[in-house]
């Protein structure tokens, strides 16, 4: 049976849980009231547990919202931040800076893209996708922008314009003209839509915080098709979903789709802030000097991090371990579906990046979770999203799944 929500004041002498004092005022004090915290206080990290101020250890499947795909203290990346910021920690881009040429290096490679460009986070790189793709189009009779529905690409006034949400989109009217929003794997209205004067169309094929919701592959067949027809740009948004997080490098690789401009985040920076955007050859030359640019995107530190995080990925084998310990994690979350069908109405994803789709509210169970000490995300209302670091194993896997049946049941 799913235990009842209980406000964080019930939930006072519950060992892990956080009790409101110094720190929680000074923060309520003096931030702009945006974030909703989790109820406790973190001291360290150490591999996939996250280690409370009172000691308790917890088992981590947030990943920081797909950031720490190598969990914490990674001892390599570490040691690269700690080499990069004895020799320097930022110049500016007038400079030619090694870790961010060899990142770049190591990016293309893995791709197969043709040009980079590295900013802070993954909003500015959907706003600077958003640029080079008007910059390939001018001249052209080419204006509509179009998103999908439940998509989320970044808080940001372009990247809200994508978006159809009204939880994100209240109150910021207006947005910016020519841009649109198609209902995610609805051919039929993806057919009557697009022409001649479409620009571009983002997508994210795997949906994060929408719910780990999966584009069809009837619905990018058809994109396919009308990009040969029409000629506008496909672009990817990789954020969540790339650098290995499905047991693939991007998301889209298990759809059989080969996007035009890519743009990454998250994970890239292996903690440390860090974009990028991916250009192919169609869109190779849009952007000359002068008319993009950015103060820290590209910052030496975070590329330095990022060049481990790639090999990390790539070359020893995480990536290939994340799809193994992600199939387990899909086939053992559709046992339990099995079990308990009146609980559990769907079991979507790939990779390490799993969303446990609810019959009710999914909030109760992620605080009954964390007072057992597992940290799980809840999304979209009703859906458990897991996306812990890569190096998970399926020991750790069997102790959060131990402890769901156990709730669910």
């Amino acid at each position: 049976m799913i235990v009842e929500h209980r406000d964080k004041s019930s939930l006072a002498g519950v060992p892990g849980f956080y009790q409101p004092g110094a720190l929680a005022e000074r923060e309520s004090q003096y931030f702009f009231h945006t974030y909703k915290r989790l109820a406790l206080e973190i001291d360290r990290g150490e591999g996939v547990y996250l280690v409370g101020k009172d000691g308790t250890r917890y088992l981590d499947f947030f990943g920081g919202l797909a950031v720490n795909s190598l969990g914490y203290n990674q001892a390599r990346v570490n040691e690269a931040i700690k080499q990069q910021v004895d020799k320097y920690i930022h110049l500016s881009n007038f400079f030619l800076q090694e870790p961010q040429v060899k990142l770049a290096e190591k990016l293309i490679g893995v791709t197969g893209y043709r040009r980079v460009f590295f900013s802070n986070s993954g909003t500015e790189a959907i706003e600077g996708a958003l640029k080079l793709a008007r910059k390939w189009a001018k001249g052209s009779q080419r204006r509509m922008f179009y998103g999908l529905s439940n998509a989320f690409h970044g808080r940001t006034m372009g990247a809200l314009s994508l978006m159809d949400k009204a939880k994100y989109r209240d109150d910021y009217a207006p947005f910016v003209p020519n841009f649109g929003s198609l209902e995610f794997n609805n051919v039929d209205q993806l057919r009557a839509t697009v022409n001649e004067q479409t620009l571009a169309i983002f997508l994210e094929c795997i949906q994060g915080e929408g719910g780990i919701f999966v584009a069809s592959h009837d619905f990018v067949q058809e994109l396919n098709k009308l990009r040969e027809k029409f000629g506008f740009l496909i672009i990817a948004d990789e954020i969540q979903s790339g650098i290995g997080r499905t047991g693939k490098f991007f998301g889209f690789e298990h759809l059989g789709l080969r996007p035009d401009i890519v743009v990454l985040a998250k994970a890239l920076g292996g903690g440390l802030p860090l974009g990028a955007i991916l250009g192919g050859d169609r869109v190779a030359e849009s952007f000359t000097p002068g008319v993009h640019g950015t103060t820290f995107g590209g910052n030496p530190v975070a590329c330095a991090a990022g060049v481990v995080v790639l090999e990390e990925i790539v070359d020893r084998g995480l990536m290939k371990h994340a799809a193994e310990v992600g199939e387990f994690m899909k086939s053992e979350a559709r046992k339990l579906q099995s079990e308990l069908p009146q609980k559990i109405s769907d079991v979507r994803g790939y990779g390490c990046m799993i969303g446990i789709e609810l019959s009710e509210p999914g909030q109760p169970v992620a605080d009954e979770l964390q007072k057992r000490g597992i940290l799980v995300n809840c999304t979209h209302e009703t859906v458990l999203r897991l996306l812990p670091p890569l190096i998970i194993q399926r020991e750790h896997c069997d102790i959060f799944f131990r402890e769901l049946r156990s709730i669910l049941s």
